[in-house]
């Protein structure tokens, strides 16, 4: 896996530039208190969005794989981090809101316990520093 980050040089502020070995590019920023222009994702943000949707793609393929009637997925995360420099994270809480067809309660936590402890990795790096909660709903499209 490879990434390029460039900064937008001084007109841009704290404007970055990432490029992915996949080809895909986004822009980050920092607030404008810091320099930034407020154009972008802060990073510690893409850092937790990318947790997201990691374990979002794990939730729905795994209910997939098992032929389950899943038609949606959202996760919302919210994070606590450290005080002091380095402010890495040390709680996030993540609530899912799967849609489908006749989920049941225990096939959805199932598939959110095996991508926390099994198949995320960002969510797995994470828990070295940070308590991972989650809760979920199901909402039923019958």
């Amino acid at each position: 896996m490879e990434c390029t980050v460039r900064w937008m040089g001084n007109d841009g502020g704290m404007s970055f530039v990432a490029e992915s070995g996949s080809g895909h590019a986004v822009v980050m920023d920092g607030a404008p208190e810091a320099g930034g222009r407020n154009l972008g994702l802060r990073p510690m943000e893409m850092v937790l969005a990318g947790t997201g949707g990691c374990t979002a793609f794990d939730v729905v393929l795994i209910l997939k794989k098992g032929r389950h009637a899943v038609s949606g997925c959202e996760v919302s995360l919210s994070a606590d981090r450290a005080e002091t420099d380095p402010k890495v994270f040390t709680g996030i809480h993540f609530h899912y809101k799967v849609r489908g067809r006749r989920l049941k309660p225990e096939v959805v936590a199932r598939a959110i316990e095996l991508s926390k402890d099994k198949y995320c990795s960002a969510s797995i790096m994470i828990a070295k520093t940070a308590l991972i909660t989650y809760d979920f709903e199901i909402i039923d499209e019958e």
